[in-house]
């Protein structure tokens, strides 16, 4: 670890540590902990910043709430030859996946599609490391999950909808995988949240304040309502999200999740919908022929300039694996905080 004026720089390995004890020190079993410290390094490792090391209070904050169970150990219920559910037990939902993963992987590659709800978990982080985590076994994947009712629909003035993310990760035979990730909200909640902790303005379409107007006050948006992207499409989506990963597998929308934490200030608490399918069960003797098409859309894009998805991730991961991550020193202080 070394002191620089631009803040602190921790090699990955230093970051996970630092993780770590912040989380088993407020109480998370070692499980929980480690599996969320995977997390928020990869966050900060691919320079998304509202999903890095900054998340590290918020799981804190949730935790002192009362709301998370720390040490809540996930079950697994085979609902049929191609449906998983993971009961989460009201804790953190990324220890959820990592053990249901397994089983789900298997069901895809049984009958070539399978899903896994994850359910009564807490949910704070990105999806994409999920994704990548089932495109890493050659299999499709596809995650998404409501969170609180942050976000106003088109044309709306009150929070319906969450953030919504909808993750999608394409396994690819050399390279990284095709990834994206994305909140169905203009921007993530998290990224308004950085701004408003340093004071610096949003731009006006991110979100209303508690009047309906656009602002560029990142508290006053706090205050009011997120919007969508691209308006009537991203609020038709951020539905979708809603009762695919809500209404189907039996848990809260955003609204409800918002009306269970009742001002406690947790993560928010639903489930999630994650997935798999394999491209070999489906192309069978055609695979080879399947991929080919996938690599020359790929070089379409690329060939002209243009940029795939989650490519800027993948030069940051680059930078972070060689040279470590530079964190704030404000926002270091803060989480060494959490060691008192």
């Amino acid at each position: 670890m070394t002191n620089q004026n631009a803040g602190v720089v921790l090699s990955l390995d230093e970051l996970f540590s630092l993780a770590r004890k912040a989380l088993v020190h407020h109480g998370l079993s070692l499980a929980h902990a480690e599996a969320i410290a995977h997390v928020i390094t990869q966050g900060q490792r691919d320079e998304c910043h509202s999903h890095g090391i900054y998340r590290l209070l918020g799981c804190v904050r949730s935790v002192r709430s009362g709301k998370v169970d720390p040490s809540a150990e996930p079950t697994l219920r085979n609902v049929s030859p191609g449906v998983l559910a993971v009961d989460a037990h009201y804790g953190f939902s990324l220890l959820a996946f990592e053990r249901g993963l397994p089983v789900l992987a298997e069901k895809a590659r049984t009958q070539g599609i399978a899903a896994m709800a994850i359910n009564r978990c807490f949910h704070f982080s990105a999806l994409w490391p999920e994704v990548e985590a089932i495109a890493a076994q050659g299999l499709v994947g596809l995650a998404m999950n409501p969170s609180h009712s942050w976000v106003a629909p088109a044309g709306g003035t009150r929070g319906v909808f969450g953030t919504n993310p909808i993750a999608f990760a394409w396994p690819r035979e050399h390279g990284h995988p095709f990834v994206f990730d994305f909140a169905t909200s203009a921007i993530a909640r998290g990224d308004i949240e950085l701004h408003a902790r340093e004071g610096k303005p949003i731009p006006d379409h991110w979100a209303i304040d508690s009047e309906g107007k656009p602002t560029t006050d990142a508290r006053a948006a706090l205050e009011g309502a997120m919007q969508t992207f691209g308006g009537h499409k991203g609020s038709a989506l951020a539905a979708m999200v809603e009762l695919l990963a809500g209404a189907l597998i039996g848990d809260l929308t955003s609204m409800e999740s918002q009306a269970f934490d009742d001002g406690a200030g947790a993560s928010p608490c639903h489930g999630e919908l994650v997935i798999a399918i394999d491209p070999r069960r489906f192309l069978g003797a055609d695979y080879a022929a399947g991929q080919e098409r996938a690599e020359r859309l790929f070089a379409a894009v690329v060939d002209q300039g243009a940029r795939l998805p989650s490519q800027r991730r993948f030069e940051a991961r680059e930078r972070s694996e060689r040279d470590g991550v530079r964190i704030p020193q404000a926002l270091y202080d803060d989480v060494m905080k959490l060691l008192d």
